[in-house]
């Protein structure tokens, strides 16, 4: 998938059916950046800026960066005292080093990770700290195995259609330490988040539906939606209610030498 459809994708399912934790999962990775005042922090794929806006109550000198120039426009709107730029995270070149590199919801939709990585790593003053959470191996895995299933059953071939970057720990950290940091913390979590629309998988599935069903009929499709529903249903419906099962990476790193 290109860089502009995963822009596309990505402004749609922040807007529409967001697969971050919520305001506690906000709350958290705020809480391991400890942004302090006067501090320098960019916000890498800060979205629309409310977390942006969350880093600069602290006092930080703060500036939001995102592809999308849509995103960029409504977080200049809402925020209109704040600093944003639309910027491809992969080339980004910062005219002054920061103190944090801070990213939420925003690494697994970039396919070229070695160049943000060291995007990153450029960004950075020396001994600066990079903090971010994104979704990691296993993400929403039983619903998009269920969609492979269907697809195949279907005479359609399952492959290459899920869009993300999802690494291990291991991989990720690998990454970071390959390119000069030093990972403090790496976690990985699992948890079933509820479908906050009453229509559940239904709704997530139109979201996504030209990354999934570019190629389906609508026949085929409204099938293997119903057998998508059916297939899931045993890890995902719990007492009448949609879940999905979402797994998160949680890292710091420290940048260890000048580059």
């Amino acid at each position: 998938m290109s860089n502009e459809t995963n822009r596309s994708y990505r402004n749609s399912y922040d807007s529409e059916i967001k697969l971050d934790i919520g305001d506690a999962g906000e709350h958290t990775i705020l809480s391991l950046l400890e942004p302090r005042e006067g501090e320098r922090i960019l916000d890498l794929g800060c979205g629309t800026g409310r977390l942006t806006a969350a880093i600069a109550a602290s006092g930080a000198m703060t500036l939001g960066i995102d592809s999308s120039e849509a995103q960029i426009e409504k977080a200049r709107l809402t925020y209109p005292e704040l600093r944003f730029q639309a910027a491809d995270a992969c080339h980004y070149e910062a005219e002054k080093r920061f103190d944090a590199v801070f990213s939420h919801a925003a690494i697994h939709w970039i396919p070229d990770t070695e160049a943000v990585v060291r995007t990153i790593g450029r960004a950075l003053a020396p001994g600066g700290r990079f903090v971010a959470e994104f979704a990691g191996s296993g993400n929403v895995a039983a619903l998009t195995d269920s969609i492979e299933r269907a697809l195949a059953d279907h005479g359609y071939a399952p492959a290459g259609r899920i869009p993300w970057y999802l690494p291990t720990i291991g991989e990720f950290a690998g990454l970071l330490e390959r390119n000069g940091f030093r990972v403090t913390l790496a976690q990985h979590f699992d948890r079933l988040r509820p479908f906050n629309h009453p229509d559940g998988i239904k709704r997530w599935l139109e979201g996504f539906d030209a990354i999934f069903f570019a190629d389906v009929t609508p026949s085929d499709k409204a099938s293997i939606y119903r057998s998508v529903e059916m297939d899931a249903a045993t890890a995902l419906r719990k007492d009448g209610q949609w879940y999905n099962d979402i797994s998160r990476i949680r890292v710091i790193a420290f940048k260890q030498h000048a580059n």
